[in-house]
């Protein structure tokens, strides 16, 4: 049986503990003798920015080598485990899933690249790898200091990092597919949904900012997304409902009201039909599951 852990050989759950988590490769591996072995995280989204050694990557029955300077990414739920060598050196950084900026598997180039595990080679010629390392360094380094504002520069450097990363893993496989001109719409009605979320535009709204047809938008959405254009905005709405009710203090009338809802009892129908249980269920469920530190902005963590 393959084991789940919050933290490889931890069975305290880290998720009462933190959203993210930063520590050096050699910190953990070194106390199993340089090798961690097959396991998953069921909540977290890991990353591992290797610059000295090298080593293998096992992810489920594949083998992936891997040497400096390189990005390993890990989905939750993957399993996963590594051999590296003696003198392996860089970080591995822990995630609370729901914290990254886009879920794995959404209907973008950034989406697509998450949803799998990856290796991803950094090019010393690439002008993005130099930034890809900077950021996740400064993302170590921030949390590391704990000083004030830190919440959004952690946030804003994991964009930089993984956006930059997916882009170049792309252009590594020769992904035609990410610079067609269907692709450039769902990135483009993807940052709409997110700016225009809490102010419930119809697929019609979308259609027009693209400059194209809502039936030509739902063909794109279906084809990109398999699901249709009206589907995606509800599930984008769930999933800001979901953040709101985990991460936000206030009551359910007071998350309806900042999403938009004029009347909560409405909100509570939406989400009931979208989830099977109401919002204060769910929120109690999730909390309990998480711990209400993790649903606050503070960020703190242990090795």
């Amino acid at each position: 049986m393959i084991p789940t852990y919050e933290l490889y050989g931890e069975d305290e759950p880290a998720s009462a503990r933190f959203w993210v988590h930063c520590e050096t490769i050699p910190a953990r591996s070194s106390q199993y003798h340089w090798e961690i072995g097959l396991h998953r995280h069921v909540h977290f989204f890991q990353i591992l920015l290797v610059t000295g050694g090298s080593g293998d990557a096992l992810f489920g029955s594949e083998i992936v080598r891997f040497e400096p300077c390189a990005v390993l990414t890990i989905p939750p739920a993957i399993n996963h485990g590594f051999r590296f060598s003696p003198d392996i050196d860089g970080h591995v950084l822990t995630f609370l899933a729901s914290r990254l900026p886009v879920r794995p598997g959404e209907p973008n180039q950034l989406g697509a690249f998450l949803q799998s595990p990856r290796v991803t080679q950094l090019d010393d010629n690439h002008a993005d790898s130099g930034l890809i390392r900077e950021s996740l360094r400064r993302l170590c380094q921030e949390w590391q200091d704990r000083r004030g504002g830190r919440t959004l520069l952690l946030e804003a450097y994991l964009a930089t990092a993984l956006t930059l990363t997916a882009r170049l893993a792309g252009q590594e496989a020769g992904d035609a597919e990410t610079t067609d001109e269907n692709d450039r719409r769902m990135e483009a009605l993807t940052a709409m949904m997110h700016r225009e979320v809490r102010n419930h535009r119809a697929a019609s709204f979308y259609a027009k900012a693209l400059g194209i047809s809502p039936t030509h938008l739902n063909r794109v959405v279906k084809n990109k997304a398999g699901v249709s254009t009206q589907d995606l905005l509800m599930r984008r709405l769930l999933e800001e409902a979901q953040r709101e009710l985990l991460f936000t203090p206030g009551s359910i009338q007071e998350v309806a009201f900042r999403l938009g809802f004029a009347d909560p009892a409405y909100f509570s129908r939406f989400f009931t039909r979208q989830t099977g249980t109401t919002p204060r269920a769910w929120r109690l469920r999730e909390q309990q599951r998480l711990s209400p530190r993790a649903s606050g902005d503070a960020v703190t963590g242990s090795s």
